[in-house]
């Protein structure tokens, strides 16, 4: 498919003020956001710990500034890291609140000002940010990081610099798990001059899309997740939300997101049923459609 340099600039345009107007998560998704399942809803409520916040300037110009999220009432333990991957123009402060969530689990999380991630080289520039802190006496993160167990989760565009980041960048080895939330076809992202090759990521990764409108039409059509999915392989799973569009998808899936960084990168077995087992949570869940697992 070829896009002209007009039709290019249209797309971002058009792709840009979507997701500004569409992303915004409400303050109160953890009690708001429609949940079936019990671990799901379990994930979705805030966590136990309680959350600092701090920010850092950076020479990395397309970073803006670091935002780091931690749990504070928890001496002498560490932590594992998700790195966050931002969408097309909505950068992390514009969800802070999902980022709140993620850290009240138990997990370090640091974020940025990137609008145009794609490449992954941002998420790069973050896990680097959080490694040498953990070795800084002066950082809030001294010794806290639990550097074997990284994670990474993108939405839309940063759903493609999460399969960079894992594949590409120096420190691709070190992540240990992923999440790509509607990310962008493949054969899109190529058009947009984004690339990425799913075939190289070896990592455990879980996807989500929605169903409907912008999602389904332009974002990644159901056709074009099957083959993602299937171009895939390591282990893995896939799932589609009811009746959601590509905005909500930022947020919507929260709670098995959640449940899978808990298994995966914390060892958590109650998490581990919503994807494990004979009847997984996730896939007895009529909210969501079109299931897939293949985490051999």
């Amino acid at each position: 498919m070829f896009i002209s340099i007009r039709h290019f600039i249209a797309f971002l345009l058009l792709s840009v003020t979507f997701l500004l107007s569409s992303c915004a998560v409400p303050d109160n998704f953890e009690t708001s956001v429609k949940t079936q399942g019990a671990i799901e809803r379990t994930y979705l409520a805030r966590g136990k710990y309680a959350v600092g916040y701090f920010e850092s300037a950076t020479k990395e110009a397309k970073c803006g500034k670091f935002e780091v999220y931690y749990p504070t009432n928890a001496p002498g333990m560490r932590f594992p890291v998700i790195v966050i991957a931002n969408g097309t123009g909505v950068k992390a402060s514009a969800y802070s609140v999902v980022l709140k969530h993620y850290a009240s689990w138990g997990f370090i999380i640091i974020g940025n000002e990137q609008e145009n991630s794609w490449s992954g080289d941002g998420a790069e520039a973050s896990l680097c940010y959080i490694l040498k802190s953990n070795n800084l006496r002066s950082s809030s993160l001294y010794n806290k990081v639990d550097t074997r167990h990284i994670g990474i989760v993108g939405h839309s565009q940063g759903g493609v610099a999460v399969f960079n980041a894992v594949t590409k960048q120096p420190h691709a080895s070190s992540y240990t798990a992923c999440v790509a939330l509607s990310p962008t076809a493949e054969q899109l992202a190529a058009n947009l001059k984004w690339p990425y090759d799913p075939t190289k990521v070896s990592i455990p990764t879980l996807i989500f899309t929605g169903t409907e409108g912008f999602e389904t039409k332009t974002v990644i059509p159901f056709a074009d997740l099957q083959k993602l999915y299937n171009k895939m392989r390591c282990p893995k799973v896939m799932a589609r939300r009811k009746g959601d569009d590509h905005g909500p998808m930022l947020y919507s899936a929260c709670g098995y997101v959640t449940a899978w960084f808990r298994w995966q990168l914390q060892g958590d077995t109650y998490a581990a049923k919503a994807f494990t087992g004979s009847n997984p949570e996730l896939k007895a869940n009529t909210l969501y459609q079109d299931q897939k697992f293949n985490l051999s």
